[in-house]
């Protein structure tokens, strides 16, 4: 995986070169990028320590794990690169019940146990490996070319999720369920493996030792780009909308002690509120910030709330 490399930061969909691109992940026909990448793919700001992450994850073929705050683009840095090399990203959302076979395949008992008991006239009895679905993982290997690998907010997951993936994170196999084989990328390399976390909860150092692990914090110029990106939601003057970031921020101070502070997501909701509410930049600076307009956009917890209304 050595010639993998990002070249660019920040590209614009006007400049990227996609075919240069793609001849860095090596010389071979890469699939048509699919249609349903996030919108703001092309736009994505890479920093220069994210852009190093990257391409030491990609120089040794490790799993790039993103950890930060909800909200900070960790997710988006998949899209960003199957956008970049345009390839094809599989996406696994972590659930509190997830466990390894589920980022590999889906097997239907109920379907098959069916089948069983009443076998088909023209086809007989079915094989149990055909009522295996291919999930992520598997899906990401059967592809042709390069491939991208989200696996989302893994820190939800029970603590064996992790543990159980270091043979595929390794080896870049997992034993075939109903058959005596590996399943193996089809194109002989690996997909670029990106896992994200919000830091609920720490990661078994064994996962964490095969990853490249890269922290984002939620900076103003984060915030800035999001926002900027998504300013045709509320349509606010400038003023107003440079009112409600201060606040935003001022809410986040850590003397206010708070359990959830907001991040990007509550920041982007709070805009489109005030925008329809037709709220002020006046009315922004002078309101007591217990009390800014749609502050349960912002603060969700209700000892929270009573934090910032008690007195000092």
């Amino acid at each position: 995986m050595g010639e993998f490399h990002l070249v660019r930061r920040g590209v614009e969909p006007a400049s990227h070169d996609a075919a240069a691109a793609r001849s860095k992940l090596g010389a071979r026909v890469l699939p048509r990028a699919v249609t349903d990448f996030r919108a703001s793919a092309p736009y994505f700001q890479l920093d220069a320590g994210l852009e190093t992450a990257i391409n030491m994850a990609l120089a040794v073929g490790a799993p790039l794990l993103l950890t930060g705050e909800p909200g900070t683009g960790k997710t988006q840095v998949a899209f960003f690169l199957a956008w970049y090399f345009a390839i094809d990203v599989f996406e696994y959302q972590v659930r509190s019940t997830s466990t390894s076979e589920d980022l590999k395949y889906d097997f239907d008992a109920v379907g098959y146990l069916r089948a069983a008991q009443h076998p088909s006239a023209e086809g007989g009895r079915r094989a149990r490996h055909e009522f295996l679905t291919p999930k992520a993982l598997w899906q990401a290997y059967q592809c042709p070319g390069d491939a991208v690998l989200l696996i989302d907010e893994i820190d939800k997951a029970p603590r064996d999720f992790p543990n159980d993936l270091l043979q595929e994170l390794d080896k870049h196999r997992f034993k075939h369920p109903f058959r005596e084989e590996f399943v193996e990328p089809r194109s002989g390399r690996p997909p670029l493996v990106v896992i994200t976390s919000n830091v609920e909860r720490r990661l078994p150092d064994a996962f964490l030792r095969r990853c490249v692990v890269y922290h984002i914090e939620l900076t103003e110029a984060l915030v800035e780009r999001a926002v900027k990106a998504r300013a045709a939601d509320y349509p606010l003057d400038d003023d107003t909308r440079g009112e409600a970031l201060r606040r935003f921020w001022e809410l986040r101070d850590p003397a206010h002690n708070l359990q959830k502070r907001p991040s990007t997501g509550e920041l982007l909701v709070w805009l489109t509120i005030l925008s329809a509410w037709g709220v002020t930049a006046e009315a922004l600076r002078t309101a007591p910030l217990p009390r800014l307009p749609g502050i349960a956009a912002l603060v969700k917890d209700r000892e929270d709330l009573a934090q910032l209304r008690s007195p000092a």
